[in-house]
């Protein structure tokens, strides 16, 4: 998995402070932007995520490049509505040698690895041969989960949030919680007052909602304080 933070907004986090003070001021946003300085910005911004007062979030989006992930991780990505995405086409893009996304269990399973490469294999063999006979768009339909895509994805930080509050709990599945862990590390590098707090409920709010499928993290994190 490769992901980089390609583009945002520039100095996020003061137009999130200008758009937030721009609701109790007459004066317009440039000269709002002038009288910002670092550390207004930073106690602004803390405060507003205190307050949950997030909508002057949405004014700054962050674009990330992810590579060499699997489909499986990218169906789940898209059910995260409030950003944009792109995707390489498996109907225009040919997937001849194809790779792979092998899950951790798989590796540490030698009978199991054995049985996943071969079908792997297989599956390479009757795409190529499919293709000979049928338009490869139809051909695809025989290419696993487990093939590898590239996708360019834009947030604003508030969806971000939501994004980091549901796929950095320890309940979501392992890949996707890898590619939500390395995209907070890159905004937390040029917004660290935005997402400070970011991260799964049990840690920022003290509370699961997961109910009988709590990992039951909320309940050590709770022993620690005490």
């Amino acid at each position: 998995m490769k992901v980089d933070l390609i583009q945002y907004t520039p100095d996020p986090e003061k137009v999130v402070a200008s758009a937030a003070r721009l609701c109790y001021s007459a004066d317009p946003v440039p000269e709002l932007l002038e009288h910002l300085d670092e550390e207004t910005v930073a106690r602004f911004v803390r405060k507003l995520r205190a307050m949950g007062h997030l909508s002057p979030f949405e004014h700054v989006s962050f674009q990330f490049s992810i590579d060499g992930v699997s489909r499986a991780l990218s169906h789940q990505l898209v059910r995260h509505r409030i950003a944009s995405y792109s995707q390489r086409s498996q109907r225009y893009v040919k997937e001849n040698g194809f790779e792979y996304v092998i899950p951790p269990s798989i590796q540490g399973n030698p009978q199991a690895m054995e049985r996943f490469e071969g079908v792997m294999a297989r599956l390479q063999e009757e795409y190529q041969a499919l293709q000979g006979m049928v338009p490869a768009e139809d051909a695809r339909f025989v290419l696993p989960n487990a093939c590898t895509t590239s996708l360019m994805a834009t947030f604003n930080a508030r969806s971000l949030l939501n994004f980091f509050e549901h796929r950095t709990c320890r309940r979501a599945q392992w890949e996707i919680r890898g590619l939500a862990e390395r995209m907070l590390d890159l905004v937390r590098g040029v917004a660290p007052n935005l997402f400070s707090g970011a991260g799964p409920t049990c840690v920022t709010q003290g509370v699961c909602h997961q109910g009988t499928y709590s990992c039951g993290r909320l309940q050590t994190l709770s022993r620690k304080k005490t």
